[in-house]
């Protein structure tokens, strides 16, 4: 799937992680003579390409695809090799990386753990696979066919409910979480099972689904789709108003090349995707604004009056099973959707005792809907340069007081659910510190017609420059709580299909 990189290709798209791979995939099934070059700033570290590093059964060998993940300052202070993110400190989860400057501006309250990684899939070979649907508001109300969009992104991502059924205390936990939260809720938004990207192998073993589940077999036999890893996109080419190509700068000899494509995909995600956008000088006024990140508000309890358990549950290598991941739906009334999983094997003690059953400790975690503001941006800097070369990363982010007011109904909410799971351990929940949830949104939003508060159309096209694509998170145009990952593959289908449609009647 590697190789030199050609002089011209169909289609081009930069950025591995589960939104490019969509575009893969769609055009793959759809368009299979069409040829697909993917561009990937960072290395391949799962085998296959793509997979989630959940899936490395050898620690070692986990602890060194996550360090490869992290960019060009991989033994940055900011890293947390655990992954823990505790009060006060700058830090990131391991295979991430942060801004080392710019998350700030005085005044503002800014995003001080975004971050990013760097390698083949991106997030979604680190991600917690969690894949619920938008309700509400959170739903974008100009597409017509987003239900049918969102099943294909389930499809493409394998999103299953039935994953953790054997854990022996999941439903006692969902049981309570329902009488304390169901009430006058419409079905769809009651305590259920969270859609997870997981799959159960035939010898038992879960496995967590990245790019590669997404790509599947149609991308990777697909003699017409290249991979190149290590391959940093400077520019997207623009000549007369229209796509022309990329230029590509390979990191393992820093030679530089032109690929003409007649349609460029961008799903480098939320920060890198405008970024790239602004280097080519395709600079719309919209262009990394209506940034937005879910505040997110942290909480453990131990469940009450549990049975005893006959056997010890046995781990598949990175979690023993025993309540699984339950969810929380948001509403427009309750703005927070609510991630209920077990936490016993944090690095963060849990309990005073010695004496804890196992599985008996849960965390809930609420994320929050923004309060959306065109000011709270992604801006660049031509005058400074990143580690890469590219133009440096500011962020201005600002909490509005009814961002305020919906994280003081956070936590109190959380600590009711976690009283009605059982014996909380410490009486005040943890607000993460922002950009923690990882799920910016916004930056290349997507809007029903070019009225300046849009990059792009409802098939992800930009405004500004025909056959230019974007991809990912930033795309979102709402104010989400949910976890966005479903939705940003349903739209990327959107956007394959219709470069797959002018293909076939060209």
């Amino acid at each position: 799937m590697t190789g030199r990189y050609p002089d011209a290709v169909d289609v081009a798209i930069v950025g591995s992680g589960p939104t490019g791979a969509a575009y893969a995939r769609i055009l793959s099934e759809r368009s299979p003579g069409a040829t697909i070059a993917m561009f990937e700033v960072g290395p391949t570290v799962s085998d296959p390409p793509g997979s989630h590093v959940k899936n490395i059964a050898d620690p070692v060998r986990r602890a060194q695809a996550q360090h490869a993940s992290q960019g060009p300052d991989a033994d940055a202070a900011t890293v947390s090799s655990p992954g823990v993110v505790k009060s006060g400190q700058r830090m990131g989860r391991a295979g991430t990386f942060l801004l080392p400057d710019g998350y700030r501006f005085d005044g503002e309250d800014g995003l001080p753990v975004a971050a990013m990684s760097s390698n083949v899939g991106g997030m979604a070979a680190h991600w917690t696979a969690a894949c619920p649907r938008p309700g509400g508001s959170e739903r974008i109300g100009f597409l017509p066919d987003l239900d049918e969009l969102l099943d294909e992104g389930d499809r493409l991502l394998g999103v299953t409910t039935d994953a953790f059924d054997g854990s022996p205390f999941g439903g006692i936990v969902r049981e309570r979480l329902s009488v304390a939260v169901d009430e006058g809720r419409a079905p769809a938004a009651r305590v259920q099972r969270m859609p997870l990207a997981v799959h159960r192998r035939e010898d038992g073993r879960l496995v967590w689904s990245g790019s590669d589940v997404v790509l599947g077999d149609e991308t990777r036999g697909n003699a017409n789709f290249a991979l190149h890893d290590e391959s940093l996109v400077t520019r997207v080419l623009v000549a007369e108003g229209r796509v022309t190509g990329v230029e590509v700068r390979d990191l393992r000899t820093e030679e530089r090349h032109v690929v003409r494509a007649r349609f460029v995909v961008v799903a480098a995600d939320a920060l890198r995707t405008p970024q790239l956008l602004w280097a080519s000088g395709i600079r719309p006024d919209a262009l990394g604004r209506y940034l937005n990140d879910q505040a997110q508000v942290v909480f453990a309890t131990r469940i009450r009056d549990l049975p005893d358990l006959d056997t010890v549950v046995p781990a598949d290598g990175t979690l023993a099973e025993y309540s699984g991941v339950s969810w929380v739906p948001f509403t427009d009334d309750m703005p927070f959707h609510g991630q209920v999983m077990q936490l016993d094997a944090s690095p963060v003690p849990l309990a005073d005792d010695d004496a804890v059953q196992p599985g008996s400790i849960v965390g809930l975690g609420l994320f929050c809907a923004k309060d959306l503001q065109r000011d709270d941006r992604v801006v660049f800097d031509d005058d400074r340069l990143d580690a890469y070369g590219m133009p440096a990363i500011g962020i201005h982010y600002l909490l509005t007081d009814r961002d305020h007011a919906v994280l003081d109904r956070a936590r109190e909410e959380i600590v009711r659910l976690g009283a009605a799971v059982g014996e909380p351990l410490d009486p005040r929940p943890f607000t993460m510190p922002l950009g923690a949830s990882l799920h910016y949104q916004g930056t290349t939003r997507m809007g029903e017609e070019d009225d300046g508060e849009s990059v792009c159309g409802p098939d992800s096209e930009l405004w500004a420059v025909p056959g230019v694509f974007v991809a990912g998170n930033g795309v979102i145009p709402t104010a989400t709580a949910c976890n966005p990952t479903l939705t940003s593959v349903a739209l990327a289908v959107r956007g394959a299909r219709e470069i797959a449609r002018r293909l076939a009647s060209a």
